[in-house]
Parts: structure tokens; sequence; C-alpha cells
């Protein structure tokens, strides 16, 4: 079966051209042009992948994101949004919300295949199998599941891979440039920012003062390391 993608997209012209390309490319779209059908829709025939505008009938991209996860089924969907909203603090703010990439438009579509190509591929490495704790956080590579404190927390796949890499490696130092290259492993559209925000992201989630952090911890003009809690 072809790897299915579900483009939110309310320009029926623009959402043709994606459609094409993705097409060309060997992928399988399901077209939405209402916010309101994608959550049915993706829970009956989960997508590989979401591509997200912003802008939709029936509510909106970030709405949509943040609902997608939230829902224990479709949390681990790789998200990219396609959107003409392109300054910094949206590419931020949409990261922040959970996606994996942001496309600005006008856009190349090669470029987009590229992207979209990209960011399914980080997700194909396969990782160790084995289950790992680090005191009260437990990590099951084959579930792709987090327990912190006993309980279970919901991650993207972005966020299983940055927090088992680090965990694997604990007490090893990072730069941006380390995380980016072990993790999102296509780097040409990733910048540094975005491991700051993920950084950011899993604190929240497994911390019990993110600003106080017991694992994830800054070091400062390099970058960041694990420390499992005394």
């Amino acid at each position: 079966m072809k790897t299915l993608i579900a483009v939110v997209e309310d320009d029926q012209d623009i959402a043709g051209l994606v459609r094409h390309h993705l097409e060309g490319a060997g992928y399988s779209v399901r077209s939405h042009f209402d916010a309101a059908e994608v959550i049915s829709s993706a829970e009956t025939l989960p997508p590989a992948l979401f591509l997200l505008d912003i802008m939709v009938p029936g509510g909106n991209g970030l709405d949509l994101c943040r609902d997608i996860r939230h829902r224990p089924t479709l949390a681990a969907v790789p998200i990219v949004f396609l959107t003409a909203k392109a300054s910094e603090a949206d590419r931020v703010f949409g990261l922040d919300l959970g996606a994996d990439d942001y496309i600005t438009k006008p856009f190349s579509p090669r470029e987009l295949v590229a992207r979209v190509r990209a960011v399914l591929r980080r997700f194909e490495v396969p990782m160790q199998t084995s289950l790992i704790q680090s005191r009260d956080l437990v990590i099951d590579p084959i579930g792709m599941t987090i327990t912190v404190r006993g309980n279970p927390i919901f991650t993207t796949a972005t966020e299983f891979r940055l927090i088992d890499y680090f965990v694997r490696h604990a007490g090893r130092v990072f730069t941006r440039d380390n995380l980016l290259d072990a993790v999102w492993r296509d780097t040409a559209f990733v910048t540094p920012r975005s491991v700051d925000v993920y950084v950011r992201r899993i604190r929240e989630k497994i911390e019990r003062d993110p600003e106080n952090p017991e694992y994830l911890k800054t070091v400062r003009g390099v970058g960041y390391k694990f420390e499992a809690p005394r």
C-alpha cells in the first residue's frame, strides 16, 4: 500500500497542486477542505502524515494540530504545516503545538516533497528494543510509550525519539547541531531553534518543575544533557 498523507487545504488550486506532486512522488493523498471532518476520517484510517494549512473552514490548522496531539490514536502521527504565515514567531508557535515541520507559502513543489520525505524518513530509523529506566522515567521503544512517576504521557514521534536518544546517552553533552544530526537526520530544513522548542516541550511533560529541570539540563553556551536525578 502507498503511504497515505492527509492534506488539509481550503484552496482547491493549491490542494490540487499538492496532490499532483505528492502522488507523483508515490504517495496516496486524502484531501480535506474542512477541518471538521479530519479527525473522524483519520481515526477510521490513520494517515502516515498530516499536511495542514492554518486557515481552513470549520476551524483552523492550529486547533486541529492541538486536537491531533491530544488523541492517543493519532498523537504520534507527524504533522507538517503548509501556510502563508511566515514569521519566526508563527513557526515557533506551530512547533510548540506539536508540528514536526513548517513550510511557508509560496512553496516549491520539489521542496515540499523533499520535506515530506525527510519527516517520514525520520521515523523509519529502527530504534533499540530494550526497555530503559532512569529513576522514575520508563521508556518502551517498542510501544513508543513513556511513563513518568507511574503515569503514562503522550508524546509526538519526534519528542519520543529525542528523549529516547537523550536517555540512552545519559551524561553526554550535545550541541543543537549534534541533536539535529542524530534525531532529525535531514537538517537541511530544520534550524537549531527547533531543538530548543522540543526540549522545552519535553521538560513540560517529564519534569516536576520545567523551569528547574532534574533530568534535561542546559549546559550554558554548549547545548543540553540528560542526567538521572540522585
